[in-house]
């Protein structure tokens, strides 16, 4: 049984660009390109495709699953190490979750006693945290993840952490924000996104578009909104509204 591109890219999530981009790299070809340059997908297709996603959930990069599929002798003994690497996932996915909850909660609280939060173990903030969640956030921006993965491939575990502990301070001020009341459009809120966006440009240029859609992907890609959802409800939406903002009052 064969799938056109549009039917697997609705089954799956991936978008048809991306999979036509997945052709590109050599890393999952379809089974035929019928008349009209229209791609058709087999089981076995499926079946890699699946391990794909199931790769890049945890962290790894597509030049290293290519890699990965091209090793593989047994699909089956494949899914059972994938399996495990998944459940290792859910529990790291669980501590960080309680690590952010417990932040909030030691923030809430000291802003009722009215004095600055101290930190007595800085290294309990970033427990759960791992750098390569950052790339598997853009897997529907596929170029702008390869140049991530270029980009760290170079960098040291210590510069790795920074950018992790920084995105992370992110994502709390904007919770921050979020709490007291500010709505999406407001300067200190547009200061936190314009520093984002610049960080992002930093790597390669990013288009208005391009931007408008990572907003998009607060709110529609799983992993995204489970991970702005579990440091406070509602901060995916305010994310993905102060993107829009943003971008209509700065990049338009």
């Amino acid at each position: 049984m064969e799938w056109p591109i549009a039917k697997v890219a609705r089954m799956s999530g991936v978008t048809a660009r991306t999979l036509r981009y997945y052709d590109e790299i050599g890393l999952l070809a379809p089974a035929r390109i019928g008349a009209g340059g229209h791609r058709y997908y087999g089981e076995h297709q499926l079946l890699l495709l699946q391990q794909v996603l199931v790769l890049r959930a945890l962290g790894v990069g597509l030049p290293e699953i290519g890699r990965i599929l091209a090793d593989e002798v047994d699909t089956v003994e494949a899914l059972h190490g994938h399996h495990q690497r998944l459940l290792a996932e859910r529990d790291r996915l669980d501590t960080l979750a309680a690590t952010v909850s417990r932040t909030i909660a030691e923030m809430e609280q000291s802003r009722k006693d009215g004095r600055p939060m101290t930190i007595n173990r800085p290294e309990n903030l970033f427990e759960g945290a791992q750098p390569a969640q950052y790339a598997e956030s853009l897997r529907d921006f596929p170029e702008h993840a390869e140049e991530v993965a270029r980009k760290t491939a170079t960098m040291s575990p210590a510069e790795i952490e920074a950018g992790q502990r920084e995105r992370t301070a992110w994502m709390i001020r904007l919770a921050e924000l979020m709490t007291a009341g500010l709505p999406a459009d407001a300067g200190p809120v547009q200061a936190e996104i314009d520093a984002q966006y610049r960080t992002l440009t930093a790597l390669r240029h990013v288009s208005t578009d391009e931007y408008r859609a990572m907003g998009r992907s607060c709110v529609d890609n799983e992993t995204w909104r489970t991970a702005y959802e579990a440091i406070a409800p509602g901060l995916a939406a305010y994310q993905h509204d102060a993107i829009e903002a943003y971008a209509t009052s700065r990049l338009s």
